[in-house]
């Protein structure tokens, strides 16, 4: 007969045993699907709401890294030549396009109390549509002026600004806004208008007309129709755009659709407008069946990237630092109707705020990413950034700020 002590330690680890057989642990080696087991909510939304549930595997994840543009003059940086808002680059002729919004002008912008005939009131008035080409991607040669501002009162006299461009049945068509009065006096009030050209070189002729309108009294984007960008999509023109809402002192910023057979339209807005509820400037792609969205500043889903099944119900994808701003992708598919969409892995955008404030300016730069289902950059992958204090410090508060806080804070010491 064993001792009882024996059978005692013989149960004992057959209990552990078996309890350590139906303990779960989450796998040292992260499931690419999720595990048939009990999840936190938080690894829950790691594999049911984003494109992958680690972002060195999520194809809509990137770092994003910039570069000066070489072969653009800015005028020493005195604030009278400044470009902006670059379009989607476009690959034609053995060369890149770009298009954008350049104003030059006798003064810096002065405000809208300032502004007159020749001053502008802010970096995008009196400003025309410049372009400009590159063998590269760095360095640019400017070519002029593609879209002049055209007479009184036609659409866009005050000035034209924020293109983008669409390749349509062989021709090039560009969409912009259309200013009809000084900016600042009402806002940034304007509607959209287009041209059209044979050749990225142009001549381009203007429709003159008003292609995307504001919406009613009331609605969402009854006053700004801004940043157009067309894309082809299931035969059709989807024509992403802004608008500005909520009233100034609490202003909301968000993306609509509107969707056309011709590229003069007529355009129709979708019913679900708003179709992102964040971002300034949105650059969009196709993306395997849908669309993805690089969704800037502003709103709850501020620097992200989204993605649609249908160009129309967008979901967070991943989530970004230092997104471009006003990004204009190179989207070698935006044309081709492609129901495969291969993504992006470079483009322009810009930098605004540039120098003294008599003597604000913007510029163009390049970014590039890894976005694409035809690449894998595992550098482009990892998302840490590592900044010397300086680049903290110059987001620090103001003297006016900090001298309230300073107070605040000896008050608060006399405090029993």
């Amino acid at each position: 007969m064993k001792p009882m002590f024996s059978v005692i330690l013989a149960g004992t680890t057959l209990l552990v045993a078996a309890a350590c057989a139906e303990e779960q642990h989450f796998p040292f080696n992260m499931p690419r699907e999720k595990p048939d087991m009990p999840l936190s909510a938080a690894m829950e939304r790691a594999y049911d709401a984003y494109s992958a549930p680690t972002y060195w595997w999520n194809e809509l994840f990137s770092k994003f890294r910039f570069t000066e543009l070489e072969g653009l003059d800015y005028h020493g940086g005195d604030g009278t030549i400044s470009r902006r808002d670059p379009s989607k680059v476009v690959k034609a002729n053995g060369k890149y396009y770009v298009w954008y919004t350049c104003r030059r002008t006798r003064t810096p912008p002065r405000g809208a109390e300032g502004g007159s005939d020749v001053i502008p009131s802010a970096d995008w008035d009196l400003a025309e549509i410049w372009y400009a080409t590159s063998e590269d991607g760095f360095t640019w040669k400017e070519q002029g002026v593609a879209v002049p501002r055209p007479p009184k009162p036609k659409v866009g006299w005050r000035s034209v600004s924020t293109p983008d461009v669409l390749v349509w049945k062989g021709k090039y068509y560009l969409y912009y806004q259309g200013f009809m009065e000084m900016s600042g006096k009402r806002g940034d009030d304007c509607p959209v208008t287009v041209s059209w050209a044979d050749s990225p070189d142009g001549p381009w002729t203007p429709c003159n007309e008003v292609v995307i309108p504001n919406g009613s009294e009331g609605a969402w984007d009854q006053f700004s129709i801004h940043d157009p960008y067309p894309l082809v999509y299931k035969g059709r023109i989807y024509l992403y755009y802004k608008s500005d809402f909520n009233g100034h002192y609490e202003m909301i910023r968000a993306t609509g659709l509107a969707v056309a057979d011709d590229p003069m339209g007529p355009f129709e807005k979708c019913p679900l407008n708003p179709v992102l509820n964040s971002s300034h400037e949105t650059g969009l792609f196709p993306f395997k069946g849908g669309i993805a969205a690089m969704s800037s500043r502003h709103g709850n889903e501020l620097s992200t990237m989204q993605w649609s099944p249908d160009g129309i119900n967008f979901q967070v994808a991943s989530h970004i630092t230092l997104i471009p701003l006003a990004p204009g992708p190179y989207v070698p598919d935006a044309f081709t109707g492609t129901d495969d969409g291969r993504g992006i892995t470079w483009g322009l955008c810009h930098f605004t705020d540039i120098g003294p404030r008599d003597k604000r300016y913007s510029v163009i730069a390049r970014f590039d990413c890894d976005l694409s289902l035809d690449k894998d950059d595992h550098w482009m992958k990892d998302p840490e950034h590592y900044w010397p204090p300086e680049f903290y410090y110059y987001t620090g508060l103001g003297a006016d700020a900090k001298e309230q806080l300073k107070q605040e804070a000896r008050q608060d010491l006399k405090k029993r």
